[in-house]
């Protein structure tokens, strides 16, 4: 399933471009944490933690994202208010392990750094205002 992202939230483009294909090619896992790298290199409130037994992405000590459960794709904290807009766009897939959707948590499948990014950058923004 390919899922088409455009993401605008309060007036912010979320999807400045799109990624180029090699991106594809390279797995979900690395391109995140090469992503959290340069995300923990220009803040330090973003940390490496632990999720569901798993390694993750955290601001200011709240959780941001995970890569790879079950082979979600890149798996993300926002508010509600985003999530609904984003999976009734069909531009991402409500995150639901063991069949029960998490309502502030979305999923994205498809390897797309650029995307990707944006998504880590607002989910951080929010952890660190204490919105998540």
């Amino acid at each position: 399933m390919i899922l088409r992202l455009h993401l605008h939230h309060e007036g912010r483009d979320l999807h400045p471009r799109r990624a180029p294909r090699g991106d594809r090619a390279v797995s979900a896992s690395a391109v995140f944490w090469q992503l959290a790298a340069e995300l923990q290199a220009e803040n330090p409130e973003v940390t490496e933690g632990t999720i569901m037994k798993g390694r993750c992405l955290r601001a200011g000590g709240a959780f941001v994202a995970l890569v790879d459960y079950k082979g979600a794709g890149i798996v993300e904290k926002l508010t509600r208010e985003l999530v609904d807009a984003l999976v009734a766009k069909g531009e991402c897939v409500p995150f639901g392990p063991a069949g029960k959707v998490f309502r502030e948590w979305v999923a994205v499948p498809e390897v797309d750094r650029e995307r990707w990014l944006a998504l880590l950058r607002e989910g951080i923004a929010l952890a660190i205002r204490g919105g998540n």
